[in-house]
Parts: C-alpha cells; structure tokens; sequence
C-alpha cells in the first residue's frame, strides 16, 4: 500500500491511497471538512466524509503528473516506470504548480 499526504495551500486536505489491491481512494481529513466544507480540491472531488474509490487514478492528480521531457527527466532520474503512475504523483507532485502537493507517507511513518 502507498500513500501521500495532499495539502491544499498548504493545508492537510487529504490523504491519497493505491491499496494492494490496485484500487484507488482518496479521503478528506476530518479536521479539513470541518473548517473548509467548501474549498473542494477539484470539482471532480467535492468535499465529503466517504472515502472515494476507483480502479483507475483520480484524473484528477493524474493530471498533476509532469509530461513530455520533464516526464522523462523524472522516470530516468527516479528510475520510475512511466506506467506506475502512483509511483510518479508521490515522486512528483510535492511541489506541483497551483495550490495542491501530494507528500509521499513513508510505511516506517505510519503508526
């Protein structure tokens, strides 16, 4: 299982997951839904207290992964698969440009 931890401005929003399984989820952190019940992080993803759920990656964070020479520079320089696509959003996306970063959670972090 891998995680990361998304912020929105800098705020925990979130936590991002790809199960073993292969699915998808993302959950809003209570504390987020309680002081920003509107400041969704995508249209796509409104704020709510039920875990979303897919087969696939959000299209949402796919979209913040880096493509064309930047994609390339990252999966030499990280020597990530193009297709693992969790791998590349937790290698890539701390320092997106706009609002919303996802910070890998690392299994020895977790209690």
């Amino acid at each position: 299982m891998r995680k990361g931890l998304v912020c929105y401005n800098n705020k925990l929003a979130g936590e991002l997951t790809e199960t073993d399984e292969g699915e998808y989820e993302f959950e809003y952190d209570e504390s987020y839904i309680l002081a920003y019940p509107d400041q969704l992080i995508t249209f796509s993803l409104p704020v709510r207290k039920e875990k979303y759920i897919s087969n696939r990656l959000f299209p949402f964070f796919e979209g913040l992964i880096p493509e064309g020479w930047l994609l390339d520079i990252a999966t030499k320089n990280w020597k990530l698969n193009p297709n693992d696509r969790m791998g590349l959003v937790l290698a890539c996306c701390g320092n997106c440009i706009g609002a919303v970063s996802v910070e890998p959670v690392n299994q020895g972090d977790e209690s």
